[in-house]
């Protein structure tokens, strides 16, 4: 069966359409993006300057900070002044001119505070000796002289209140205690890290030029990246052409193995076509007068009035004739003579050129591209001089001077006063612990007292019985009350000292340092004196200020952004990455190279097909050779009329009858076998070359039109579209590389400013000083004068509430019996005594 033309046109325009889709698909649009970096793609880099940081410290929450907070509030309202700009101005210009009554109106919180230590200082001992005196009198701390029933009632009263006083007096202590152990753990650190500070700052600022030199030397990461990229640029491009052409390379390639293979098939089944048709006509004019005289003799046998039963296949044998005449279908010499010499080029090497050459791009590319990787490897060597350059040009060595000799200055001057500071903070803890293991021991008299006193108040029968143990621990009260009075003004004198100093660098230095009103003091012209000129001292520029400067430093600024230069330094400037990148762009812009030149169909090649088209092999009438094939070689059927005469030999009585029916059966198998057999199989393999050629025929000239176009267009493309990849990998390959010059210049501009050429540490040292001095000792500080405070001045009622109840825990001297609800006073008979005149 043949398939029908259309269904075969309609394939043959899917296959077409199928062709030009896959070439639009894989051809490589001028936007395709280039593949996304790996991990690859980010640089490290060494950092060169961590050890010269100055850390930033922070105030560590504390479960001791409501204490700090009420304290601030109690020194806000004691000292609630704004910071004293007149005084300090004249202080620090002209001492001399500083009045007392001025620095009485700032301090008169603190005023009023030293005059009620002072008037403590002064009633407490004087206190103490009227007591003494009492005591020997026998009036303070005696005995009840009557029994009364409220004295139970009082009793409680005074055990409660002495307890209460002794909880808070003990709540004081332990916060005094604990807070003397943080400013004593504090102090010597704090103390420390100002010098530690100083020298790590002059260390920074002196590591500078090393520092940068060191970030540039970092320059080594991106440029071995860069190199070692540079060495498979070119195969990379080579084959990134060549996996982006192949599709449509070799589907040109296929289909001109297809019709090449369709001129060879084609050739052959016309010579097959041409010969077989000669060699049936020939053997028909052979066959021809056999096939008669056979007839003849067959017809007159049957005939025969001796033939018994011959007459029902003598129709047969007069039919029997010659069937298909091959002498009737078209000629082909014409086309055969139009395809005489075809081919006369070599496909198959031409193919395999054509795929050679196709398939060594990649060689091509790394050949064409040696020069200008050279010329990139060159450029590399010389960016490293430029970047270089910024090393050299970094202004800060010859402008840092003055800020390291006022660091050391700090440093030298500060010595005295921090060897000093560490003196008095040794001295104030001895005092703090001494007097609070004295209040312990107060304490201690108080509880052991009270329980003493209780007891013997238990074991007591009779009031006025005498009860050793009730008589100790009244005796330990007024022992109590004895150190109490004792020591007293020792543990206000303390607190007045610390108070003085803590509650000062409180309100006088942390509560305007955090508001920034020191720096607002420092910046306005004229409130130091020329010899504390900090902008000139540090050469920060004349248009900024201590507070612009340490604004700028705290969001990360270089140090030479804000110091004084002959010229304005603009970093970004030098980092601008076109100022490194410029001639290494230039060189791979400019690169260009012919890489997609492959012949796929040579002109002889071309002719061939284009003859092959004209030829005239679809002008052929192959329905006329189908419609021959259809008929048999012989129109009876040989081996059927032999069996039918072997059939009749076997009815037949007269020997010689069916002797001769034997002979002419035999006869017709001989011929079947030996002629017709032979001609059906040339009609069998003509067949197959008419059904070739039939299929191919009516598409012929369509297929080898399209072919020979579209190996034309592929040749004509393969150059424009190979240029269109080169273009687009080597602008990938440019933003890549460019991206780790970006990269590197970033983390430059990055490091110097925040770490090899920061400023930041200057602020940073600033704000921990204030943490150290403010948050780390000053609270803790006023805290411990605070508890003291509270220990101190709750030691009044304590010695009230002790007095008060030691009368209680002693034995009463007269008895009240008592009748009623209603208190009388016992009937007293006044003592005789001698009248002395």
């Amino acid at each position: 069966l043949t398939e029908p033309p259309g269904s075969l046109l309609a394939a043959e325009a899917m296959r077409a359409a199928g062709l030009l889709l896959a070439w639009a698909l894989l051809r490589p649009a001028g936007t395709q993006q280039c593949h996304l970096t790996g991990p690859g793609g980010v640089l490290r880099f060494t950092d060169t300057h961590a050890d010269i940081r100055v850390p930033a410290l922070h105030r560590v929450p504390s479960s001791l900070d409501p204490l700090y907070g009420l304290v601030r509030r109690c020194l806000d309202l004691i000292q609630q002044n704004p910071l004293p700009t007149e005084l300090l101005r004249a202080a620090l210009n002209d001492p001399t001119s500083v009045q007392t009554s001025q620095v009485v109106q700032y301090e008169l919180g603190y005023v009023i505070c030293s005059m009620v230590a002072l008037l403590f200082t002064v009633t407490m001992p004087v206190a103490g000796m009227c007591f003494c005196y009492c005591r020997s009198r026998r009036r303070c701390g005696g005995r009840l002289r009557a029994h009364r029933r409220s004295l139970g009632c009082r009793r409680h009263c005074l055990l409660v209140c002495l307890s209460l006083t002794s909880l808070v007096i003990l709540t004081s202590v332990i916060c005094a205690f604990v807070t003397s152990q943080r400013v004593k753990g504090q102090m010597e650190p704090g103390l420390g890290a100002v010098p530690a500070t100083l020298r790590t700052l002059r260390q920074h600022i002196a590591n500078v030029p090393q520092g940068v030199q060191m970030v540039v030397d970092q320059f080594e990461v991106p440029r071995q990246q860069i190199i070692s990229d540079l060495g498979g640029l070119s195969r990379s491009v080579g084959l990134s052409i060549h996996a982006q052409l192949k599709a449509m390379t070799y589907t040109a390639l296929a289909d001109l193995q297809d019709r090449a293979g369709d001129l060879q098939t084609s050739l052959h089944h016309l010579q097959i076509l041409d010969k077989t048709v000669r060699a049936l006509a020939s053997a028909r004019a052979e066959l021809e007068p056999v096939l008669q005289e056979r007839r003849r003799r067959v017809v007159t046998l049957l005939d025969d009035p001796r033939c018994t039963s011959c007459a029902s296949i003598l129709g047969r044998a007069q039919s029997l004739e010659l069937g298909a005449d091959y002498g009737k279908v078209p000629s082909v010499e014409k086309v055969l003579k139009a395809l005489a010499g075809l081919p006369r080029s070599d496909f198959a090497e031409m193919i395999r050129q054509g795929n050679g050459t196709f398939n060594s791009i990649p060689e091509l590319a790394v050949e064409r591209m040696a020069q200008v990787i050279q010329d990139l490897r060159d450029e590399m060597a010389h960016v490293t001089d430029k970047v270089q350059s910024i090393a050299n040009s970094f202004p800060l060595p010859d402008y840092t001077r003055p800020v390291s000799e006022a660091l050391v200055k700090a440093e030298d001057r500060s010595q005295p006063y921090l060897r000093e500071a560490e003196r008095f903070e040794q001295y104030r803890w001895i005092a703090g612990t001494v007097l609070c293991s004295i209040i312990l021991l107060i304490l201690a008299c108080n509880v052991t007292g009270m329980a003493l006193g209780a007891y013997g108040l238990s074991k007591r029968e009779d009031p006025s019985d005498y009860e050793c143990r009730g008589e100790a621990g009244a005796k330990l009260l007024l022992v109590g009350v004895g150190l109490a009075f004792l020591f007293s003004w020792l543990l206000i004198l303390l607190v007045f000292a610390t108070f003085l100093v803590g509650g000062n660098i409180q309100t006088l230095v942390c509560r305007n340092w955090v508001n920034q009103e020191i720096y607002k003091f420092i910046d306005t012209p004229g409130n130091l004196p020329p010899s504390m000129n900090l902008t000139r001292q540090l050469n920060l520029r004349k248009d900024s200020n201590l507070s612009a400067t340490y604004r700028e430093c705290k969001s990360g600024a270089g140090l030479w952004e804000v110091l004084q230069l002959e010229r304005s330094y603009d970093l970004d400037e030098h980092l601008k990455t076109p100022k490194y990148t410029a001639d290494f762009q230039k060189l791979l812009g400019d690169f260009t190279a012919r890489l997609g030149d492959v012949r796929l169909l040579r002109s002889e090649g071309r002719q061939d097909l284009e003859t092959f088209a004209r030829s005239g092999l679809d002008e052929v009438d192959y329905g006329c050779f189908q419609e021959e094939m259809k008929n048999p070689v012989v129109q009876t059927s040989l081996p059927g009329l032999a069996r039918s005469l072997e059939g009749l030999q076997k009815m037949q009585r007269n020997g010689t009858v069916a002797g001769r029916l034997a002979a002419e059966a035999q006869a017709l198998w001989q011929m079947q076998n030996s002629t017709v057999q032979s001609q059906e199989a040339l009609v069998a393999k003509l067949g197959e070359s008419v059904q070739f050629l039939s299929h191919l025929a009516p598409h012929l000239q369509e297929r080898v039109k399209t072919t020979v176009a579209t190996t034309a267009s592929v040749e004509a493309q393969l150059p424009v579209q190979a240029q269109q990849i080169l273009r687009q990998e080597i602008g990938c390959f440019t933003r890549k590389e460019l991206r780790y010059f970006t990269q590197y210049l970033n983390w430059v501009g990055q490091t110097l400013r925040e770490d090899v050429a920061s400023c930041q540490p200057l602020a940073t040292a600033l704000d921990n000083g204030r943490v150290i001095l403010c948050d780390r000792i000053a609270d803790p500080w006023n805290a411990f004068w605070f508890s003291l405070g509270c220990c101190t001045f709750f030691l009044i009622p304590n010695i009230i509430f002790a007095v008060r109840l030691t009368k209680h825990f002693r034995p009463i001297r007269n008895r009240l019996i008592s009748t009623g609800s209603e208190e009388t006073c016992p009937f007293h008979i006044p003592r005789v005594t001698a009248l002395k005149l």
